[in-house]
């Protein structure tokens, strides 16, 4: 039997702190007149390294032992008070079930929520508990002991991990998304040539999942050329090149299927460096350039067949020589474009200087890289003359290598892309019959119309769509797609159809749902295209307001330094006189700055000039008072 005060041997700190406690005062008494049931627990659990906290008697007094301590935090000293005073912020919630375990009944909660008051401020945490009453020789129940371990951080680690793993899913989603509906072949192949991850169209041209220069059986269909011109060893094809860490551009390979169509491919090798700088990969990109290619050998063969294809071109035909800077070809379309004589645009600088300002560098530096052999598409502004009016080019840059694998010359093709006729519908129908039928009336209407047979196909492509109306049939749900771009994809406003079935808030629920306008089927066609046209309508309307705020800030950044000074003068109020003052200019000069800045906005009065700097983002200065 554990007597006197030996049962607290080996309890540690707590021991000597129940020794030394005043138990006078305490309706427990002297430490020596306690029951051999709380003795014989006390040193079970003092010698325990669990943390365990005991609460004994009808006042529940508190002990517990050494591993305990950490989790009081900054609490007032819990030893010989009540339990529920220690603990009074939780008490809600461990209460019940300490009153089980006094009723006889032991209790296992595992990350259980708990807020606590340990540091000064309640936190909420969570906690795997064990609550067992403690009986004495008669069997009665006459404590509490609680087997304590916190799961705060577990828990929340675990959960910011399923939060990452889900991440991950979702990124290793949109990344599927993103490169399955790529234009061109790309995949990732290991050392040994294997397809580690590719894209369908790579796929298509490495059936067996190997690198060109791996596959016995792919290898005799692609023959590749040096910058010179001439076949290379099949043993010297990418992955040779990239495992050692050479990135390779745009190397040229005639394809030829089993069928014996020849076509002309661009192959581009990148090394992947591990951490450790080792590389084990290469990413392959094959682009199709069949046509391209060919153009440009016809372009070389007859410059005269290509003038007459250019001049009956709606779009934009340049070339330029890189060397010369000068601008060697413009097919008659420039004129109608860009609103002056080919003669007015002799070289590159005259044409960088047509561009908007605020995409003059990034035009430069596409020039750049398509004379370094790159072929790309670019977007921007251009000042149109005479008229300042602002237009928005579409312009494919690609490279005219010589005989000698230099880049002197380079094409483009420039499509004026500054009205969208907006004439995009989005089709969205599981039955086969809907569909055919959907697609029907607005293709025969001149909308170009591109179907999803889900909801969940849409959504992955949905921000990469042209703006244009999507109509989604009901019939097997639907109401989705118009939640989904409610909030965001306002350029792609949802038309709903199906039959209500009698349910009279059927219609409202798919407009609350966010889509603009429901038909009951059976629709007729006139219904349907009125329907799309008006929910284009809205898009038609920003198109027009992004044009008006365009044409303004290109005319406002025509403007000279001086000229802007005086418009930001004149918005916030000023007259001749106080603008004069300000700038230092005399009136005389400020009315003739003016005079030109109403010519150059093609305001007729103030208000008028005043509206158009407001669209081109110019705000008023502070002016001197007379």
């Amino acid at each position: 039997m554990i007597e006197q005060r030996n049962f607290l041997a080996g309890g540690g700190r707590m021991a000597t702190k129940i020794m030394e406690h005043d138990w006078k005062s305490s309706v427990l008494g002297l430490v020596e007149a306690w029951p051999h049931a709380l003795r014989y627990t006390l040193s079970g659990m003092l010698n325990s390294a669990f943390p365990t906290y005991l609460a004994w008697g009808p006042e529940l007094i508190s002990f517990y032992n050494d591993a305990y301590r950490p989790i009081l935090g900054t609490k007032p000293e819990a030893l010989g008070r009540p339990f529920s005073e220690v603990w009074s912020e939780a008490w809600e919630q461990i209460g019940p079930i300490t009153d089980r375990a006094l009723d006889g009944e032991a209790s296992y909660l595992e990350d259980y929520s708990v807020t606590v008051d340990r540091h000064g401020a309640r936190e909420k945490t969570l906690w795997t508990f064990a609550y067992s009453p403690v009986r004495d020789e008669s069997g009665s129940v006459r404590g509490v002991l609680c087997h304590v371990h916190e799961t705060t951080g577990r828990v929340r680690t675990e959960e910011r991990l399923r939060s990452a793993l889900r991440e991950i899913e979702e990124q290793q989603a949109r990344f599927g998304a993103l490169i399955g509906h790529l234009p061109f072949a790309a995949g990732l192949f290991g050392s040994d040539g294997r397809a580690l991850l590719a894209n369908p169209l790579c796929r298509r041209f490495v059936p067996c999942g190997k690198a060109l220069s791996a596959d016995p059986d792919v290898r005799p269909q692609w023959t590749g050329f040096d910058a010179e011109g001439r076949i290379m060893n099949r043993d010297d094809y990418l992955l040779a090149q990239a495992i050692p860490g050479e990135v390779v551009r745009d190397m040229s390979f005639l394809h030829r299927s089993r069928d014996g169509d020849e076509r002309w491919m661009r192959v581009s090798g990148i090394p992947v460096r591990q951490g450790n700088s080792d590389i084990q990969q290469a990413n392959m990109v094959l682009r199709d350039v069949d046509r391209e290619t060919r153009a440009e050998a016809a372009l070389r063969e007859s410059e005269e067949r290509f003038r007459r294809f250019a001049e009956h071109s709606a779009n934009v035909l340049w070339l330029a020589d890189l060397q010369s800077q000068q601008l060697d070809y413009l097919s008659p379309a420039f004129t109608q474009v860009w609103g002056m004589a080919a003669e007015d645009m002799p070289d590159i600088a005259h044409w960088l200087a047509s561009v908007h300002p605020e995409d003059r560098d990034s035009a430069a530096q596409a020039l750049e890289r398509v004379g370094r052999g790159e072929t790309l598409v670019l977007k921007y502004r251009i000042l149109r003359r005479p008229d300042g009016a602002v237009r928005r080019i579409r312009d494919t840059f690609f490279p005219i290598p010589a005989k000698d694998g230099r880049i002197r010359l380079v094409g483009g093709i420039a499509q004026d892309v500054t009205i969208d006729t907006g004439l995009h519908a989005y089709v969205i129908a599981a039955e086969d019959g809907a569909r055919r039928d959907l697609v029907g009336v607005l293709q025969a209407a001149g909308y170009e119309v591109q179907v999803f047979a889900n909801s969940q196909a849409f959504l992955k492509l949905a921000g990469s769509l042209m703006p244009g109306c999507v109509v989604v049939d009901l019939a097997r749900g639907g109401l989705v797609v118009a939640s989904a771009l409610k909030a965001d994809r306002s350029h792609l406003p949802v038309v709903a159809v199906g039959a209500s079935g009698g349910d009279v808030g059927f219609g409202v629920r798919a407009m609350k749902a966010g889509a603009v306008d429901f038909l009951e089927a059976p629709w007729t066609p006139e219904a349907l295209l009125f329907a799309v046209n008006t929910a284009l309508a809205d898009i038609r309307d920003a198109a027009d307001r992004t044009r008006e705020g365009d044409e303004s800030r290109g005319r406002v950044a025509s403007l000279s330094e001086r000229e802007r000074a005086v418009l930001e003068g004149l918005l916030a109020g000023g007259t001749n006189k106080i603008i004069a003052r300000t700038l230092g200019l005399s009136p005389r000069t400020v009315e003739i700055h003016r005079a030109r800045v109403m010519e150059v906005l093609g305001a007729h009065t103030l208000p008028q000039a005043v509206l158009i700097a407001t669209a081109a983002g110019v705000r008023p200065v502070d002016q001197d008072g007379e």
